[in-house]
């Protein structure tokens, strides 16, 4: 566990921290060994391919989409060039986690990572 991933989450509002816990556990779990950084101010796995940013109305799960098609980009919410990213408002039940892991795995298979 990396400790300024540790710190992040410590500063953050109860409910957005155990959002955090969440879908880091997923994450982890979902790849068994991916890598844990502290890259743009946020936890980054997987050498920035995914990211977790907690925001003033939500916790925002990042994901690069350098390579996907544009139906593969549309699963996911923003306008960025390189990055998308899942809102999420409260805990995930597991027909949420399902969802979301499906998308994950789209973007490990495919998708490059942003410089």
């Amino acid at each position: 566990m990396n400790e300024k991933v540790n710190s992040y989450f410590e500063k953050q509002p109860e409910k957005h921290k155990q959002i955090l816990i969440q879908l880091r556990e997923l994450l982890l779990k979902t790849f068994p060994g991916i890598s844990e950084d502290f890259l743009w101010g946020v936890p980054a796995y997987d050498g920035g391919r995914f990211y977790l940013a907690s925001l003033k109305n939500q916790v925002n799960l990042g994901v690069s989409i350098v390579g996907l098609e544009k139906e593969e980009i549309a699963l996911f919410e923003g306008s960025g060039k390189t990055a998308r990213h899942i809102k999420v408002f409260d805990l995930l039940n597991n027909e949420e986690e399902t969802e979301i892991v499906e998308k994950l795995k789209l973007v490990k298979a495919k998708a490059g990572i942003p410089k």
